[in-house]
């Protein structure tokens, strides 16, 4: 695959669309709905069996990935804002919601993953907390490390658990929304 150059623009979806997908234990995308597809701007064959990542946007710190997944792997389900490249370099925003998924006898299948369009307000937050992540990143060569060391700023600037800062960022947007 060649590397994708972000193009500076932004795309969009409508506030009823949900981008769904689905992965296998190791993260190869098993599953792709049609408005991934759309927005992502991939053909379903050519995100099927790749790795989640395909659409990872540089500018998105990798201590977030490190926290998600480290909390999946607990079995635990994730919410995250999440900025993913498309196809052409151009990107879009989500607020994600990753879950595991398990057989009747326990057995991790994979992972579920629903998106939702995020306001504009909790993009223009997690866009100034990421960008804080990314320098916490930058002077780290190695990928690992540079993974834990923004993880572990993310919880600290969160000040209490991670679950906690999240919802109560989206319950102000929400809270502004409905007055």
């Amino acid at each position: 695959m060649h590397k994708i150059t972000p193009s500076g623009r932004e795309r969009t979806f409508g506030e009823h669309e949900l981008i769904v997908s689905k992965t296998d234990p190791r993260g190869l995308i098993t599953y792709a709905n049609s408005v991934f597809c759309r927005v992502s701007g991939y053909q379903e064959y050519e995100l099927l069996g790749k790795p989640h990542n395909l659409v990872r946007h540089p500018d998105m710190p990798r201590g977030v990935f490190r926290l998600l997944w480290h909390r999946l792997q607990l079995g635990h389900e994730v919410f995250a804002m999440v900025v993913n490249l498309a196809s052409n370099g151009d990107h879009y925003w989500v607020l994600a919601h990753v879950t595991p998924s398990f057989s009747p006898q326990g057995t991790l299948l994979g992972y579920h993953s629903n998106r939702r369009l995020p306001q504009p307000a909790l993009v223009k937050e997690f866009s100034g907390l990421y960008q804080k992540l990314l320098e916490a990143e930058r002077p780290i060569s190695n990928p690992k490390q540079a993974a834990e060391v923004s993880m572990q700023l993310l919880l600290k600037l969160a000040g209490q658990d991670y679950d906690n800062f999240f919802f109560s960022r989206l319950n102000k947007q929400l809270q502004r929304e409905a007055v």
